[in-house]
């Protein structure tokens, strides 16, 4: 007699690796650029936990600067995530131009790009002062915070958009799917930029401080920068939109992108609370504290990465606006789940690394450490997957782009969720 048994066993198994192989076949250039650029972007992340790790005494002179910092970051990715995904986009339909020329894609995403990283770096200023004020009983002036916030935003949204420009650059010219690696490399620039020159900003600001005529020097040059992001504002509203060319799409994307940024400012300022809230605690552990941009990053970087493939396959036609996902949609997310596994599994490990190599603070064992990003990471996973689909379906339903609206919206509600999520995870453990 047969063993039907046997056979109907071995044919399930044959089924599943067919269909394992065919998700590994159809994704291995995503797999490959992507989780090259995760782990690029996780290492560059080990530097900027290791210099939070040592603006110890700035974070506690200056009362809400853990709340600035992750704001900072967090916009950072919005904004020129969002070009990213744009850009990625315009190179699929063909109408990208490497040019700078007034008129094109590229000049448009640069002009409406810098705009917003002021607009966006003084109300970061306004809103850290008003939390640090009013939830943690902090003294520094309104003018000293958005002096940090602009310069030090400013010259880091130029370096993230130099950045940028050159991986569209790179990717055009050798034909590469840069949805797969805008959103994990500008998360890193962002991260490992953002802190070094929030940290020059203050130490800038300590500087003139010890001036006699420091204080007022603080306050004018916030005042110029106010009044010259006004100017530039009213420059990019009077663009008169153009048949032959992309000259109105600077004031298109600045229009449909500032409101949405606003509201992202309200998840990106309560994720640097929950990290405010819990200062004390994690600065207990240097592990903790070079893990944590990091983490906050792979989130941005996953849910960025994924809404920009699907923002793609919506533009294209290839999957369908419907609210219950199909089998592209899926597919996608067990390619993040791949990712994130992987990725957050290098990421415990060199930050563990790192706080033992330089003799960090507190005892952390590794296995705690690796339990903590992991279990954390598998439920950041799970959110950014559902997240960013719906996110996408929505802006597409309601007839907006996905590429000005789901990386903001996504990466501001991953850093809450993300931060929430850390800290819940950190609090069980420790």
């Amino acid at each position: 007699m047969p063993n039907t048994h046997g056979t109907y066993r071995g044919g399930v198994l044959a089924a599943r690796r067919n269909i394992s192989n065919g998700f590994f076949k159809r994704n291995s250039a995503a797999i490959l650029m992507g989780l090259t650029a995760l782990v690029i972007a996780g290492t560059a992340d080990l530097f900027a936990g290791l210099l939070l790790d040592q603006m110890e005494d700035y974070l506690l002179v200056i009362v809400g600067m853990m709340v600035l910092i992750y704001s900072a970051i967090g916009m950072r990715g919005n904004i020129f995530g969002a070009l990213g995904s744009r850009l990625g986009t315009a190179m699929n339909i063909g109408t990208f131009e490497m040019s700078l020329k007034k008129g094109t894609v590229l000049r448009a995403n640069v002009e409406s790009a810098l705009v917003l990283t002021l607009v966006m770096s003084i109300a970061m200023g306004f809103t850290t002062w008003l939390v640090a004020y009013l939830f943690f009983d902090g003294h520094t002036g309104l003018w000293d915070f958005i002096f940090i916030s602009t310069i030090g935003g400013f010259i880091a949204g130029v370096i993230v958009l130099a950045f940028n420009i050159v991986i569209a650059y790179i990717g055009n010219k050798r034909e590469w799917d840069v949805d797969n690696i805008t959103a994990p490399l500008i998360a890193a620039a962002g991260d490992i930029v953002t802190m070094p020159m929030i940290f020059i900003a203050t130490w800038m600001f300590f500087g003139l401080n010890d001036l006699s005529w420091g204080p007022t020097a603080v306050t004018v040059v916030s005042l110029i920068l106010i009044i010259g992001t006004a100017i530039a504002v009213v420059r990019i509203l009077r663009t008169k939109a153009s048949k032959r060319d992309y000259s109105g799409e600077s004031k298109r994307i600045f229009v449909h992108s500032l409101p949405i940024l606003l509201v992202c400012l309200v998840f990106e300022i309560g994720a640097g609370i929950l990290i405010q809230d819990e200062q004390d605690s994690l600065m207990e552990y240097s592990v903790l504290m070079i893990m944590i941009p990091a983490f906050l990053n792979q989130g941005n970087a996953l849910s960025g990465m994924l809404t920009s493939r699907l923002s793609s396959m919506l533009h294209l036609g290839i999957l369908e606006p419907r609210w219950t996902p199909r089998s592209g949609a899926w597919e996608n997310f067990v390619l993040m789940y791949v990712c994130a596994m992987l990725t957050f599994l290098y990421i415990g490990l060199i930050s563990f690394g790192a706080s033992e190599i330089f003799n960090g603070k507190g005892v952390l064992g590794i296995a705690t450490s690796m339990a903590i990003i992991l279990i954390a990471g598998f439920i950041a996973t799970t959110i950014l997957n559902f997240l960013s689909y719906y996110v996408a379906i929505a802006a597409m339903k309601f007839g907006l782009d996905p590429d000005d609206h789901c990386i903001p919206i996504t990466s501001s509600v991953m850093d809450l969720v993300g931060s929430a999520v850390l800290v819940s995870v950190t609090t069980f453990f420790i």
